[in-house]
């Protein structure tokens, strides 16, 4: 019995592939954000990817009842790794200033979750696209605003600083991404990013 309560019928070959090459779910999931990176989320599809991982159509079905499920699988291994990896790694970090810092510089260099990203705004009207994007997003606007909140700025002035924030991320993966500007050299760009984190991180005020 599958676990999503039905059976399916797996060929000798996929069988023998899951179990001498340990094909989880998770190496599917992986797969499908790859290709939502490279070639966005209409891409993503049975054949090609079992292509890509060397595998039958066979094992796709003995982990997933179909391609939307995969879909969905892989949106929640995006959200899920991105809290971990980029949220979870600044919780040590105490000052509230040195947190968004880091955040900066964290967020600035993950290309490939820029890629991904973007692709998911293409598809925002895509049933599994939607409130993955609409809870990733706000889960990102409130933890703007609760470190600007943290860093001495009133509640009001806290939410327009993240909105404003949050407006200059998605605005440079439109420019960079979809819209294709030129792309700036790594003296450059790194510049661009500590201009980005000089204006929006209010200063430490003293006494």
């Amino acid at each position: 019995m599958h676990p999503y309560g039905y059976t399916v019928q797996m060929t000798e070959t996929a069988m023998k592939t899951d179990r001498q090459g340990r094909l989880s779910a998770e190496d599917w999931a992986q797969a499908a954000l790859d290709l939502i990176s490279e070639q966005g989320v209409a891409a993503v599809a049975v054949e090609p990817l079992a292509r890509r991982l060397g595998v039958t159509k066979g094992s796709f079905y003995w982990h997933f009842p179909s391609r939307d499920a995969l879909l969905s699988a892989a949106l929640e291994r995006w959200e899920v790794v991105e809290q971990e990896t980029v949220f979870g790694k600044l919780e040590a970090i105490s000052d509230p200033r040195q947190r968004l810092r880091a955040l900066f510089q964290t967020v600035a260099h993950e290309v490939k979750s820029h890629k991904i990203y973007s692709e998911l705004l293409k598809a925002l009207d895509h049933p599994a696209v939607g409130p993955v994007i609409g809870r990733v997003s706000q889960r990102r606007l409130d933890y703007l605003a609760a470190s600007f909140r943290q860093a001495g700025m009133t509640r009001v002035e806290a939410q327009h600083r993240a909105r404003l924030a949050y407006a200059a991320y998605v605005g440079f993966l439109q420019l960079s991404l979809q819209l294709h500007s030129t792309r700036l050299a790594h003296d450059e760009f790194e510049s661009y990013v500590e201009h980005v984190m000089v204006t929006l991180i209010p200063p430490l005020t003293r006494a």
